[in-house]
């Protein structure tokens, strides 16, 4: 059953968790599925926290002068509750080699500037639906689907700026205390032509352990054919070993992914119907992306508090060690409920209002 609903500027439809897919549809999911505990929970002891603090301390003396136009949104993404612990655990709590790795993402992120990137110069990119953000896990975390069985441009940078685009739109969407992300890659219909060289396959994978640290919580691989198993061993040189660790070939996904989210692809109910136009302007107006790359008014911070509206609660689920407190700089445990219902994006007729840009300068 379907319910038309507001939400701010919004058009939204919500969508009854009893109802079966199976008539095909646009909708983007946007927040998981009703009672969902998002999951690991952190919990962190007073060293650590002082290491976080002592690491933010330090990344505040690499700032930008606050006259650069960058200057916001540098700050912007160390202001993140997630960046400091993020950087302190992949370091493995070692304060000199978390900073190493923090000035190395600030450096990159100023040449790069991921959260500025046009929506024009990927869109064409994004037309046959090789990368796809739509549902979360049983954790609540957001599902990017790779298919490079659908490549439409040859090798360049942008296509690596298109897999940037995509991993701060699924920042955008993770609810509150979710740091991670799901990457399934489906190779049905892959061949030697459509398949990245192991030039690109590095390079994506030095963005992801680089720079997007403890964000990759599940690397899923489906219909990988044997003839191309020799690119798995050309990249593994690449792989540090917590990456390699989470990744998983032909799993059960419903082990992992509720039905109801799943693409009907694998196995869910969920039989999404990808239009280029619909499915592009339904994510660049839920996340508020303005042409310039921008955000628009009240979307500085994100997509405008849509999951802030979901009520939270504590959990007496296990926790993972070394990992905080609902009381401390990180990660609380959220239930993910909204009267019995989950949120889904309206489609492309549903038009925001044209509220003053945030300007990059």
């Amino acid at each position: 059953m379907w319910v038309h609903a507001w939400h701010g500027s919004h058009s939204v439809c919500l969508l009854s968790p009893s109802y079966s897919f199976h008539t095909m549809v646009n909708t983007v999911f946007t927040t998981p599925e009703p009672g969902t505990v998002v999951q690991p929970i952190y919990q962190y002891s007073d060293e650590q926290q002082a290491h976080i603090k002592a690491l933010r301390e330090y990344a505040d003396t690499l700032l930008l002068d606050p006259l650069d136009p960058y200057y916001k949104w540098e700050l912007r993404w160390l202001n993140k509750p997630d960046t400091m612990p993020r950087y302190m655990r992949a370091a493995k709590w070692k304060l000199p080699d978390a900073k190493r790795r923090i000035e190395g993402t600030i450096k990159w992120r100023r040449e790069f500037r991921p959260e500025l990137i046009r929506p024009d110069e990927v869109k064409i990119e994004a037309e046959t639906g090789k990368i796809l953000l739509n549902g979360f896990d049983k954790d609540g975390r957001p599902i990017i689907y790779m298919r490079p069985g659908r490549e439409n441009t040859e090798t360049s940078p942008r296509q690596l700026r298109h897999l940037v685009w995509w991993l701060e739109r699924a920042k955008d969407l993770m609810p509150p205390g979710q740091e991670s992300l799901v990457i399934i890659v489906d190779y049905k219909s892959t061949t030697l032509r459509t398949n990245p060289s192991i030039s690109v396959a590095s390079k994506v994978l030095t963005i992801l352990q680089q720079h997007y640290v403890e964000t990759l919580g599940r690397a899923i691989v489906t219909n990988l054919p044997m003839l191309l198993n020799f690119f798995y061993k050309g990249i593994s040189p690449f792989l540090d070993p917590v990456t390699r660790d989470k990744m998983r070939f032909n799993p059960d996904l419903l082990d992992l992914i509720p039905k109801s989210q799943l693409d009907s692809d694998f196995g869910g109910n969920f039989d999404f119907e990808f239009d280029h136009e619909t499915y592009w302007k339904q994510i660049v107006d839920f996340c508020g992306i303005a042409e310039d790359g921008t955000r628009l008014e009240g979307y500085f911070d994100g997509p405008k508090n849509i999951h802030r509206e979901l009520p939270s609660q504590h959990s007496d689920v296990d926790t993972e060690p070394g990992t905080a407190s609902p009381t401390s700089t990180s990660s609380t445990t959220a239930s993910v409920t909204s009267a019995g219902e989950t949120k889904v994006l309206a489609s492309a007729e549903a038009t925001p209002a044209t509220p003053e840009l945030i300007e990059a300068s």
